[in-house]
């Protein structure tokens, strides 16, 4: 039997690219593959740039027209045309001229979808997610040697390495005692940053390659991915995955659900849920994970987005420059008061603030959050994305920045989220448990009259020094970089005065 060709290894073919819920873009696949008699559709997963979603893209001949969004009656337009030997270009949204054997989505001159690069990002909205024949897989063959030496860092608040060498942490795993497991931690739940969910969604190929590559460098036989219980869809489509690629994979990762909580994505809390823990909360260290992790065994805990980059980085060593403070790029989610949410993908090299350029604001910027809800807040964003910048300037690096426009209330924004790490810390320190709850009180005053600046910052640096928990250590951030940046906006709510006159009550 003649094996049907692959979706890059076709010169014609019409995609449709969708994100991870189940109806996305149907209406869209459905009148491409009325229209179609030999051209073939197929489907693919999230760009990340949600603004043009579903992503219609007409090819051939290494030539790419893109159309956002376009109508049922456009898309059999579409399709005629390519059916006739035409790729229609007239009323594209973009045109771009590439590689015809490429394997990253081509990347137009203007647009979101110019913002940053396509590296760990290019397979998604290219490559058809479920199938292994679209991808080239390095683990069968070869192991995380490369990215071990390249000195790429863990990346999101899930990794049990965040902004440290991923190195450090194999190294301790190898040399334990014990057989080794490698859990790719992708339960947040939070709504915020969306990398890990474009690529587990658009790339899951690349993810569970990057866990197999890992796993094979630390000599384990074990792999689990960890998500949240609630994402049903996601599940299934990492069901679908892993069973795809199970006879090529060395190591194939079990999938395991976990609560639907923001305690839940901490790693050392992801070991504990993993476990089937009565209560949920992060673990007190030493030993970390990588001495005695689940069920004491020694345990490499990444992100997707961390084994996404160590697949990149094997597959493609001249990616990761090791010379660099931050090796490799950083995929970073732009939400807030946008029209549309885009996930973009920065070198090391790059300003943050081209993010910016990815979303149309609803207003006129006034400030960001970067780093997630607990992360800091700063007027500007001209500033690299990797991690050593974005920590000298107070802020966050979970690949999140939230812009935020001029009818924002500062104090009210920070406000909300120091009542919300009063509500999702674990309790099982005191600064974590009461250390948030009196942030939240000192607030409060704000709103009565009483503005202690100096005591919320020495009761946000005993909580960063001592807090067992992230919740903990990282809820005075966002309140503490806010009175950096307007301090007079809070002196203003003393006196009953709101500057952004949207203020309206106590929180």
């Amino acid at each position: 039997m003649t094996q049907e060709p692959t979706t890059l290894a076709r010169s014609t073919v019409v995609r449709v690219s969708t994100d991870e819920r189940p109806a996305s873009g149907d209406r869209t696949l459905a009148a491409a593959r009325a229209a179609a008699d030999s051209v073939p559709v197929v489907r693919t997963g999230p760009t990340g740039i949600t603004a043009a979603t579903p992503l219609v893209m007409v090819t051939r001949n290494g030539q790419t027209a893109f159309y956002g969004d376009p109508s049922p009656a456009t898309v059999r337009d579409l399709v005629d045309e390519l059916e006739a030997g035409t790729v229609p270009t007239a009323d594209a949204d973009a045109v771009v001229e590439h590689d015809p054997e490429t394997a990253s989505l081509p990347v137009p001159e203007r647009g979101p979808l110019s913002v940053g690069r396509r590296s760990v990002l290019g397979p998604c909205g290219w490559v058809a997610p479920l199938d292994p024949a679209d991808w080239s897989f390095v683990s069968t063959d070869r192991t995380a040697d490369i990215a071990a030496g390249g000195g790429l860092l863990g990346r999101g608040r899930g990794d049990a390495a965040t902004n440290e060498p991923v190195s450090n942490v194999w190294e301790t795993a190898s040399e334990t005692d014990g057989d080794p497991v490698v859990v790719c931690n992708a339960n947040d739940a939070s709504a915020l940053p969306t990398g890990d969910e474009t690529l587990l969604s658009g790339a899951p190929m690349a993810v569970l390659d990057g866990i197999a590559a890992v796993a094979e460098y630390v000599d384990a036989g074990d792999a689990v991915i960890y998500v949240n219980e609630s994402r049903s869809d996601l599940q299934a489509n990492l069901r679908e995955a892993i069973d795809a690629a199970a006879d090529t994979l060395p190591v194939v990762p079990q999938l395991v659900a976990g609560p639907d909580e923001f305690r839940a994505g901490e790693p050392t809390a992801a070991l504990e849920a993993l476990e089937g823990a009565d209560r949920v909360e992060p673990r007190l260290q030493p030993p970390a994970p990588a001495k005695r992790g689940l069920y004491g065994r020694p345990t490499v805990i990444h992100t997707p987005r961390t084994f996404a980059h160590v697949q990149r980085a094997v597959a493609e060593p001249d990616s990761v420059d090791a010379d660099a403070a931050d090796p490799g790029t950083r995929i970073v989610t732009v939400t807030g008061d946008v029209a549309d949410r885009a996930t973009v993908e920065l070198g090391s090299s790059a300003n943050l603030a081209a993010v910016r350029e990815a979303v149309e604001m609803d207003g006129s910027f006034k400030m960001a959050c970067v780093g997630g809800v607990l992360g800091g807040v700063t007027r500007s964003l001209d500033m690299a994305p990797t991690a050593q910048s974005l920590r000298a300037a107070g802020l966050g690096t979970n690949g999140v920045v939230e812009l935020f426009d001029s009818d924002r209330c500062t104090v009210e924004t920070v406000g909300k989220r120091a009542r919300f790490a009063s509500m999702e810390n674990s309790g099982r320190c005191v600064p974590g448990r009461e250390g948030t709850k009196q942030l939240a009180e000192l607030l409060r005053d704000i709103y009565d009259g009483s503005f202690e600046s100096d005591k919320i910052r020495e009761l946000g640096r005993v909580m960063r020094q001592s807090s067992n928990c992230q919740v903990g250590a990282h809820a005075p951030r966002p309140v503490t970089t806010a009175i950096d940046e307007f301090e007079p906006e809070f002196r203003a709510h003393t006196d009953g005065h709101c500057p952004s006159g949207t203020c309206t009550e106590k929180l």
